[in-house]
Parts: structure tokens; sequence; C-alpha cells
């Protein structure tokens, strides 16, 4: 099978679930909010492409990090930065760095 062929047919069995896809997911994907059929598609992508596997992970560290810090209230210019920074993280970021072994 050549290498053309192989790719459209794993994208193909990843439900044509771009890395991107996976990444505006992984938060349903924890939370357990995904359909039956999107958990099955986006398994299937995670089996076949390591960069996503990788933010997986990198998810589940921040989030298992996070838990951990002690319930301190955040000080008002600590909240307030970091709201501007996700207000422009769009802007700053206009496309995901995640890339996709199958594309």
């Amino acid at each position: 099978m050549d290498t053309n062929s192989k790719n459209k047919l794993m994208r193909y069995m990843a439900g044509n679930f771009s890395c991107q896809d996976i990444a505006q997911l992984i938060t349903d994907y924890l939370d357990g909010s995904l359909t039956l059929g999107e958990q099955v598609r986006f398994q299937i992508h995670l089996g076949l492409c390591f960069a996503c596997r990788n933010y997986l992970r990198q998810m589940k560290y921040t989030i298992g990090t996070l838990r951990q810090l002690p319930p301190e209230p955040v000080p008002q210019h600590m909240k307030e930065e970091l709201l501007e920074r996700f207000r422009t993280w769009k802007q700053r970021h206009p496309q995901s760095p995640v890339k996709s072994e199958i594309e």
C-alpha cells in the first residue's frame, strides 16, 4: 500500500478528526462528555498520532499539577493579567501548534 493510500485510510478510520479537532475536544474527552462515536474516533486518532497523544499527556499533567495548588485566592493583578492573556491568546496563536503524523 502506498503512503498516500495509507494516509487516506488512517484519516477515514479516525473519522476525519484533524489534530485541531482533537485539541478542541480534549476537555470534553477528559470530562467524559463525548458521544460514544466521538470517543472511538478520538481514540483512533490518538492511536495514530503521536503529537495528539503527547498533547493529551501534557493536558493531564497540567490538570494534575493545578489540582495540587493550594486554594489561596489569586491576587487581583494576577487575575487581570491572566484574563488578558486568555482574551488575546487566539490573536497571538492563530494556528494550533499541534501537527498530525498522518497529514
